[in-house]
């Protein structure tokens, strides 16, 4: 073994696949990349996510309380990072980025038409907000695109590296 830099253990607990989180704010949508998420609980499906407080989505999410996230597969990598280096504050993303915005059903911010997942959220617990960024939201509606067959996601280590979803195995569990 040797010492890590601290500064570098979130390489190594990257939480999960990039997404897209989107938000509506003044009747202007708004995307940006997150990729620092995680599942809380099953049902109703909780997710924690820190947005930080610089980003242009931080101040829509906090004062409207919605969001989708939106999972792309891998064929969207380059316009997942490209969103993720520019801010919402300059430019309309949809548009430079040729997506395309989808009404959702239960929450003001569009779904991404282009990803293989939709997750219509709003937040319920703002609590470590002001201290961590972290917001909790509760999926309302989720919508898959069956068109878009075994999608394989990218996922995160930081100073542009990034893992794709490899071979999946099986193996017993007690857990349906």
């Amino acid at each position: 073994m040797k010492d890590l830099p601290l500064s570098m253990v979130y390489q190594l607990l990257e939480p999960g696949p990039v997404v897209l989180l989107t938000t509506t704010r003044r009747g202007r949508a708004n995307i940006m990349t997150m990729s620092w998420h995680m599942m809380v609980d099953f049902e109703p499906p909780l997710i924690a996510c820190v947005v930080s407080n610089v980003d242009y989505s931080f101040a829509s999410l906090r004062a409207t309380k919605e969001c989708v996230i939106a999972i792309p597969a891998l064929e969207l990598a380059p316009k997942v990072v490209a969103i993720g280096n520019c801010s919402g504050r300059d430019v309309d993303k949809f548009k430079r980025f040729g997506l395309t915005s989808v009404q959702a059903k239960r929450v003001a911010p569009p779904l991404v038409a282009e990803c293989f997942a939709n997750l219509e959220c709003r937040v319920v617990d703002t609590r470590l907000v002001n201290r961590f960024n972290l917001f909790v939201l509760e999926v309302l509606k989720a919508w898959i695109d069956p068109a878009q067959k075994h999608p394989r996601t990218i996922h995160h280590h930081g100073y542009g590296k990034f893992t794709v979803d490899g071979e999946m195995i099986k193996l017993k569990s007690s857990m349906p």
